[in-house]
């Protein structure tokens, strides 16, 4: 076995310390967060609070918990989620795998559509105006079909397809299958790992969406729960709920905050360790050839 050199040592540690400072940057904030949506309101005004909670506190979790509003608005998201990530895959999936095939006709101007809306868009009017003529308002539509395609994520899956041999779609011809049999029972099989990185990609997309529901929900029973949220922040800081107490009241505007950070954050935390080892080979796969 050869001994690593004394360069070889050194630019190791040096890796070591620099990722070490890495993680602690990127972990702080986080902790942070966790720490103030535990603590009191006078440690966090007083800007007390660091990777420990002071003063234990549970009010704001409290009142967020025990209103059947936001379990009700957590469930929207849930669905509204996994709607909106099921037709966005089947999309992106289809017109990716077309858009992988040299020899279609038409492919430049195909890929140039796709291209330009990376770019321009129609406004936020035009757009208000085209959800509401066709009915699509107060449904999870709303929010499925405009997000419907990331062209991000398209263009990653198309390099990912072409990447793919093509004698071993021309096997499958030769044995009988149809093209979606192709897709369905050789391709899709062979790119799980871009496959999962897409599903995470618009996940945590359609999770954090807020402003569509804002925009295109008229109920608040059919709001997600980020759209909850938001308007409890505005409630608690804006002067709160009259009925609630004084002491109460302070203490869920000083941590609202830290809280709703800490739920909506909380899913897509516990989701990503299972996905994330597909998530660099995803990627790189993926990623535009030399």
């Amino acid at each position: 076995m050869v001994k690593p050199s004394r360069s070889y040592r050194v630019f190791q540690g040096v890796n070591g310390v620099i990722l070490t400072l890495v993680v602690i940057v990127t972990l702080y904030p986080f902790l942070n967060i966790v720490a103030r949506s535990f603590s009191g309101e006078r440690q966090i005004r007083a800007g007390e609070v660091t990777l420990w909670p002071k003063g234990f506190n549970l009010t704001t979790y409290k009142v967020v918990f025990q209103d059947s509003m936001f379990w009700r608005n957590y469930g929207n998201t849930v669905f509204y989620t996994v709607v909106s990530t099921a037709v966005a895959m089947v999309l992106t999936t289809c017109y990716a795998y077309v858009l992988s095939k040299k020899n279609l006709k038409g492919r430049g101007v195909l890929v140039g559509i796709a291209v330009f809306t990376m770019f321009f868009t129609g406004g936020l009017i035009p757009h208000y105006i085209l959800v509401t003529e066709l009915g699509l308002k107060n449904s999870v539509w709303a929010i499925a079909l405009p997000n419907a395609i990331s062209v991000f994520n398209l263009l990653v899956m198309k390099a990912f397809f072409e990447s793919l041999p093509t004698e071993l779609e021309e096997a499958a011809q030769i044995d009988g299958l149809s093209t979606y049999g192709i897709l369905l029972r050789i391709v899709l099989p062979l790119s799980k790992a871009v496959v999962a990185t897409m599903v995470l990609f618009y996940t945590v997309s359609f999770w954090n969406s807020w402003f569509g529901a804002f925009l295109y929900m008229d109920r608040a029973d059919l709001m997600p729960v980020t759209v909850y949220l938001r308007n409890l922040i505005a409630g608690a800081t804006g002067g709160g709920n009259a009925g609630a107490g004084t002491a109460e009241l302070s203490q869920v505007g000083a941590s609202i905050q830290a809280v709703t950070i800490v739920l909506t954050a909380l899913p897509i935390v516990c989701v990503y360790p299972f996905v994330q080892r597909y998530f660099v080979s995803g990627v790189m796969l993926g990623a535009v050839k030399g």
